[in-house]
């Protein structure tokens, strides 16, 4: 809302929007959003309202990530009460040493217990904690909880053909590869072995397209699916900028009733809502174009 008030009715709305998209799973309370301006208190009721809403027609991953681990294990656990399928850490800030995000990963492992599957954050341009391939394959050993490896480090397209060719071995459980970064690499990850997307854009038809289309073997149709939505992908993925930007579009689209983010925030000015309206514009009359010629 305008006054920076948890917004329930969008909430509602916009989770019925990417539902209606063909999502088949949705991950929540990420680092993309404004997770991280709520209050403890927010941040359950925005879990539960969501998770209700979802009503488990789709499998639902909340993000928990937290400086301390009872805070961490506090909200994990009442995801998991609450209906979540699992739940998204990444590593806390510090020395970017491998002995101690291994340790971290150990220490979170064991306060969740056995049976909260984890997805493993990888996303150093925000955390500035780089993980090599050598301890997400180590951690997807010891640590049977953790079963999904978020992927968000780039140039990171060499890191996704490691894991993957060296998981799903005798030694290494396969470890299911999602990726983000607002799908810029979308096609490029899938090729090297991806399962999917895990990331937030303003047009979520287009991954659910762009994933099925290459899985089921047509390589070429789903880049020209993801060519035709590029420009506006982009725009929305201007650093700092790019939040107002996504909600300025979900508001176009009926996903959500106010546009602005809480304080402090990115606001469009008069300029920036011509500009915005013109790629949508653009972005709606090559898709269409793309279907005619299908």
């Amino acid at each position: 809302m305008e006054t920076g008030a948890v917004d329930e009715a969008s909430i509602d709305s916009l989770t019925d929007f990417y539902l209606g998209c063909g999502v088949d799973g949705m991950t929540i309370l990420g680092i993309m959003g404004e997770a991280n301006k709520l209050t403890g208190e927010e941040a359950r009721a925005v879990a539960s309202r969501i998770l209700k809403r979802v009503d488990g027609r789709v499998p639902v991953v909340v993000g928990v990530s937290s400086p301390g681990l009872d805070n961490l294990s506090s909200l994990a656990r009442f995801a998991m009460d609450e209906g979540a399928a699992g739940v998204m850490v990444a590593p806390t800030p510090g020395p970017a040493v491998e002995d101690r995000v291994r340790g971290y990963f150990h220490q979170v492992c064991e306060a969740l217990g056995p049976d909260v599957p984890i997805c493993l954050q990888d996303y150093p341009q925000t955390t500035g904690v780089p993980i090599s391939v050598e301890t997400i394959l180590t951690l997807t050993r010891d640590c049977p909880q953790i079963v999904m490896l978020k992927h968000e480090d780039a140039p990171g397209l060499r890191k996704v053909s490691a894991v993957r060719n060296r998981s799903g071995t005798s030694e290494t459980p396969r470890l299911s590869i999602l990726c983000g970064n607002g799908g810029l690499y979308l096609p490029q990850e899938l090729a090297r072995g991806a399962d999917g997307a895990m990331t937030g854009f303003a047009y979520p038809e287009m991954l659910v397209e762009v994933v099925a289309t290459h899985q089921a073997g047509d390589v070429e149709r789903a880049e020209d699916v993801f060519d035709a939505y590029l420009p506006i992908l982009r725009y929305e993925q201007q650093p700092g900028y790019g939040l107002a930007v996504r909600k300025a579009v979900l508001k176009h689209r009926g996903a959500i009733a106010c546009a602005a983010t809480r304080a402090p925030g990115p606001r469009l000015d008069a300029t920036d809502e011509a500009e915005l309206m013109r790629l949508i514009a653009r972005t709606e009359d090559k898709v269409k174009e793309l279907s005619h010629g299908s």
